[in-house]
């Protein structure tokens, strides 16, 4: 995408945030018409956040199953920053009035100890479990800014870098059981609000809305 118009989306995107705006989709000249315009608006978007919010620590990873991917109109995964400033360890008050429309998703995070190679095939459990260094349970903020989902442009979702608002973290694991069988269970005020297998939270993402 040509950089000036990336730029321009970018700075749209900021003061929307800013304004508490409704998401939605860019006007022309500046929306972006293919995912590497998406990723281009992103990158330049992510710029202008590190100055409140932090170098880059990690990446969050979206619309992984086949039903949420058809759901939005895309055949493949898609990807976001998180910055230093918005990871938050468990125990952490989370402000509300700090998004648009706050969403919680119950994920499994994993922390790289060595360079993954690049290949043109998906990995399998074996290939990649020498480069994990831990593993954890995680809740990713995600701020849809009250999004219509009846009409989603996902390339619009994928600029605002994936709609994440940051991440919160508990305890990292160096030796982990088979995941697919654990259970988790989310509560709030006491009261449960959610529980899957790890086969869910890895395969099938379950929301909920806070």
């Amino acid at each position: 995408m040509e950089e000036t118009a990336a730029r321009r989306a970018a700075d749209t995107l900021l003061a929307e945030h800013r304004a508490n705006t409704r998401f939605k989709p860019f006007d022309r000249p500046n929306a972006p018409s293919t995912v590497s315009d998406a990723y281009d608006i992103q990158q330049h978007y992510v710029e202008l956040l590190r100055a409140e919010h932090g170098d880059t620590i990690g990446y969050k990873v979206g619309l992984t199953s086949k039903p949420m991917q058809q759901f939005c109109g895309i055949d493949h995964p898609i990807a976001g920053v998180v910055l230093a400033r918005r990871a938050h360890r468990s125990g952490a008050t989370i402000k509300r009035a700090d998004f648009g429309r706050l969403g919680l998703e119950f994920e499994i995070a994993v922390r790289l100890k060595s360079k993954v190679p690049a290949t043109t095939s998906p990995m399998t459990a074996e290939q990649i479990t020498p480069h994990i260094g831990g593993v954890c349970a995680a809740i990713e903020l995600v701020d849809d800014r009250a999004a219509d989902y009846t009409g989603l442009d996902v390339l619009a979702l994928l600029a605002d870098n994936s709609w994440n608002g940051g991440i919160v973290t508990s305890e990292w694991r160096s030796a982990w059981p088979d995941l697919e069988s654990v259970l988790g269970k989310a509560t709030r005020d006491g009261a449960a609000i959610g529980e899957g297998h790890g086969r869910d939270i890895l395969g099938h993402p379950f929301n909920s809305v806070a």
